[in-house]
């Protein structure tokens, strides 16, 4: 093995939800990474706890174990922080089903924790680009706004925290407020704009809308119109800054459901944060 360097000394937080969910692989990514690094592991009870350990890492390189909701999670937190540009993350995907670690997937993490345990050890870290909106959210993967009357429940892996029965009452508020008034199910009337150049407005109906990182810096914006008879193709464009608005609409950023806004932009940015990836991994 190789000697110990400052990258071999590690805070290990392990989200509550992977805890319940799948101890064994739990316990595995603990023992290869034990194996290979000198660990502080910090269980934290809830997001709370989750971000005052992660702000007090000192000089630790963090590693997150759990699904897509606490990578999330520990973005917001570095982020929030203005650390993201000093600070490398690692991450061992560990979900109650795969649909809950599709995008650490999707950003290049192995599945399963061994080889996402090793890859924490001898992975290197990558610059990726993010979105963040004009909240201060962050968004690691894509944005999605369906048309009116779709479904948009929280993917498996969405934020989730608090007691049981605030869990339940905020699930039937989704379900509720997801439910469009008689007559208003279909097309989206949405102005959608690129760095100011409006590529559909309210008078074109819509089926869908999707924003995401598409690197080199830029946001993928990409316009589904509605088609009576003939198709229409889709509108799609790269730009720095991409803003939606119109009537109420609510959307999905990273499998989480938002909304309902009139207006939202998105802004790209490049090489934002840092992600510990296999090193034959493609750029």
């Amino acid at each position: 093995m190789s000697a110990r360097g400052p990258r071999d000394d590690l805070i290990v937080i392990i989200d509550p939800v992977a805890r319940r969910t799948d101890g064994e692989s739990v316990r595995i990514a603990k023992d290869v990474l034990g194996a290979g690094a000198a660990l502080k592991l910090v269980l934290p009870e809830g997001p709370e706890e989750f971000a005052r350990a992660l702000a007090r890492r000192g000089t630790r390189r963090p590693v997150v174990v759990g699904d897509d909701a606490a990578l999330r999670r520990a973005v917001a937190v570095l982020h929030r922080e203005r650390a993201l540009g000093a600070t490398d993350l690692a991450v061992v995907p560990v979900a109650g089903g795969a649909t809950g670690v599709r995008l650490a997937r999707a950003l290049g993490v192995p599945a399963g924790a061994v080889a996402a345990a090793r890859t924490v050890l001898d992975g290197v870290p990558r610059r990726l680009d993010l979105l963040v909106d004009d909240r201060d959210e962050v968004v690691l993967g894509d944005v999605r706004i369906p048309s009116l009357g779709a479904g948009l429940a929280d993917e498996p892996g969405a934020e989730r925290h608090g007691h049981a029965w605030l869990r339940t009452c905020q699930s039937l508020v989704r379900t509720l407020g997801a439910r469009p008034a008689a007559g208003r199910a279909g097309p989206s009337r949405l102005r959608v704009e690129a760095d100011g150049v409006t590529l559909v407005d309210l008078d074109q109906p819509v089926e869908g809308v999707s924003v995401a990182t598409g690197g080199g810096g830029l946001a993928r914006v990409e316009v589904r119109p509605s088609s009576v008879g003939a198709g229409v193709a889709p509108v799609g464009a790269r730009a720095r800054s991409v803003t939606v608005s119109g009537p109420d609409f609510r959307y999905r950023a990273d499998g989480a459901t938002a909304g309902p806004v009139r207006t939202r932009t998105w802004t790209a940015r490049p090489q934002a944060w840092g992600l510990t990836l296999p090193a034959d991994l493609r750029a």
